[in-house]
């Protein structure tokens, strides 16, 4: 059992449900990312999601937006990244997942080839092209203690090897579903995906919300059909009232954009993971 899944079963035994973090890796620095890492799980994080920033991170809002431009200054990649989600492991042993646009990971998978990159990054019918080393993203990301990797545009046919890869290596590979995903389509993600299946509460990217879409209550109903795998929903929660709304049908709730804002107003890194340390907590209380 995976240390995603060993979580949520803990929390079914418990008669509760879950909360799961966003942040962005290297927002304000990758030394406080490390802190904001430990005092999330600290302050009852089920899994936590640590963003790869990326140059155009077409699913995001204004807020995640911002974050990466800020985190893509400081001018570091994957492995400084893994390397301090390594560090937090001396800490906390709560499940982290990268959360990616699959550029960044391919870049990394290619670094140090001596053809091209853009004569090496690929997809056709679910292969990926000579050159890709997606061994070397999975073990490294398990050795720095990542349990598991959600792409935000990578789809399932064309997952194959990289999926395959991960399960190898005993990380779980999450999928996004949406209100518009057809019945085959769910069927299709729930046979491919492990850990736990992230819900999109609704169209659009993502970003705070001042009410949550009825639809997503429809979609999560819709998923179990399909999948016993816990169901998160994400995209728009922002408040202690909206995270318990969720939990009546869904086994846990993502909260990214309004996380992200707490750290792009505070005023230093001992303010930012104090701050956000209160807020979780209220999240993680639903109260």
């Amino acid at each position: 059992m995976s240390r995603i899944a060993e979580a949520f079963t803990n929390l079914k035994r418990a008669g509760r449900k879950g909360f799961i973090p966003f942040i962005t890796a290297g927002d304000p620095d990758l030394r406080t990312t490390k802190e904001l890492i430990v005092e999330l799980a600290r302050a009852g994080a089920t899994v936590i999601e640590l963003g790869i920033p990326f140059s155009d991170p077409m699913a995001d809002g204004p807020v995640i937006q911002r974050a990466s431009e800020r985190a893509l200054r400081h001018g570091f990649g994957i492995a400084d990244v893994l390397e301090i989600v390594s560090e937090a492991r001396g800490e906390t042993d709560v499940p982290v997942i990268l959360f990616s646009y699959f550029n960044p990971l391919l870049q990394f998978c290619v670094e140090g080839r001596t053809s091209p990159p853009s004569k090496q990054i690929g997809l056709e019918a679910g292969l990926v092209r000579p050159g890709v080393d997606f061994e070397k993203l999975a073990s490294e990301a398990k050795r720095a203690g990542v349990d598991g990797v959600l792409v935000t545009d990578l789809v399932p046919e064309e997952a194959i090897e990289f999926a395959s890869v991960l399960k190898a290596t005993d990380l779980d590979l999450i999928f996004l579903v949406a209100p518009t995903s057809t019945d085959e389509r769910l069927k299709m993600i729930a046979e491919r995906t492990s850990g736990f299946i992230y819900a999109v509460s609704r169209a659009g990217v993502t970003g705070a919300r001042e009410e949550m879409n009825v639809e997503a209550e429809k979609l999560v109903n819709r998923v179990r059909r399909f999948s016993p795998l816990p169901v998160a929903v994400g995209f728009g929660i922002s408040k202690p009232e909206q995270v318990r709304d969720v939990w009546r049908y869904a086994d846990g709730a993502v909260v990214g954009s309004a996380i992200v804002q707490l750290v792009e107003k505070s005023v230093n890194s001992a303010d930012v993971v104090i701050k956000v340390g209160e807020f979780a907590r209220h999240l993680a209380a639903g109260s």
